[in-house]
This record gives structure tokens, sequence and C-alpha cells, in this order.
């Protein structure tokens, strides 16, 4: 009698016991890490009369960085994409997370303020350059982008470049996409452009 209460008492134990692990909650899973923001693809670039050819993403500030806008966004929370056709056209586009939503509008303003006086800084750093810059407007998409437009030229030898550029902002995401070639404002793609700076800027997040 005695050895079977001992064994009555001892299954009632581990019973205890295994409701007793069943009743402690799990730890809670980590919580899933921020979907990094998307880039273009190479289908997304304006309309280009050979195909364009997307490179991988980076991390960090391109080492060749634009003549616009250099030195402005931080390395950390940067990635960015190059693009480019068998012409001489070229596109990139660079990513930057901000730590906050404040810090990234800063950082918009000064990649604007960056690219409306660039013209300005060109001409003094290479006398007989000439040129024109323009504000192309603004495009209404998540928290607003701008395009701008810098034509320059050396009459001496007659070579003409187009740059495109485009700042936009998604809560703490900011992107500048860049567009290039040999030419004029008048070859340049504007209203593509534009449809792919909506688009950069829709798919970030």
């Amino acid at each position: 009698m005695r050895t079977l209460r001992t064994a009555l008492l001892t299954a009632a134990a581990g019973g205890l016991a295994v409701t007793a692990l069943a009743q402690v909650p799990a730890a809670a899973a980590p919580a899933p890490a921020p979907a990094l923001p998307k880039f273009l693809s190479a289908g997304q670039l304006p309309a280009s009369l050979t195909p364009w050819t997307a490179g991988p993403v980076r991390q960090g500030v391109p080492e060749e960085g634009s003549v616009c806008t250099t030195g402005i966004a931080p390395a950390a929370g940067t990635r960015y994409r190059a693009f480019r056709t068998e012409l001489d056209t070229g596109a990139r586009q660079t990513i930057t997370v901000a730590t906050t939503t404040a810090r990234a509008r800063t950082l918009a303003a000064e990649l604007r303020s960056s690219l409306e006086t660039c013209l300005d800084r060109l001409k003094e750093q290479n006398p007989g350059l000439e040129g024109e810059a323009l504000h192309q407007g603004r495009v209404n998409v998540e928290e607003g982008a701008h395009v701008y437009s810098i034509d320059t030229s050396y009459p001496e030898v007659g070579s003409t470049d187009i740059g495109l550029y485009s700042v936009g902002r998604d809560g703490r995401t900011v992107t500048v996409v860049e567009w290039g070639q040999l030419g004029d404002l008048d070859g340049a793609p504007l209203a593509g452009f534009k449809k792919t700076t909506r688009t950069a800027v829709a798919k970030l997040h």
C-alpha cells in the first residue's frame, strides 16, 4: 500500500510540474526588422534608346558622388544603386533612412538647397562654364518631391551636358534620383523623369 501511495504521489507531483511548465509563457519572439526601402528597377527609368542596366544595391554613399550633393547625406543609413545604358546616359538613386522624421526633413531641405546653388558653385570652380538651372516643379507623392534641371556647356569646346535631379521624402526616408547625358534640356525626358521620381518615392515603403 505504501509503495502504491508513493507511486501515486510521484505521478501527481509530475503532473503538477507539467501543468506548471505549460503555464509558463513562452519567450516573446523578437520583432522582425523593418523592411528596407525599395529601389527603382531598370524598367522604371525614363525611356532610352538602349535598355537600362541596373547595378547592385551598395551600402554607404557613392565613392564618386554627385557634383551637386556630395557630402550632405551621411554614410550611415544610406544605400545607392547606379544605372547605365549603352549610350552616354547614366542614372543613380540614393536612399537615406534618417533616425527621426525631423532629421529626414532637414536632410531633404539641405539636398534641395545644394541643388539650387549647384550651378553657381560649378561656375566658380570652372571658369568658362555656362548654363541654366531650373526648378521643374513639385511631384505630389508622400511628403513630396522636387525636380531640378541643370544644363551646362563649355562654348570653347562645344560640349553640353544635361542633368535631371529630384529629392523626395517618405517619413524618415529621403531619396535622391539623378539622371544625366550629353546634350541639352530640349532632349531630356523631363516628363519621364518626373514619373520615375513619383515611382521612386512611392515604392520606398
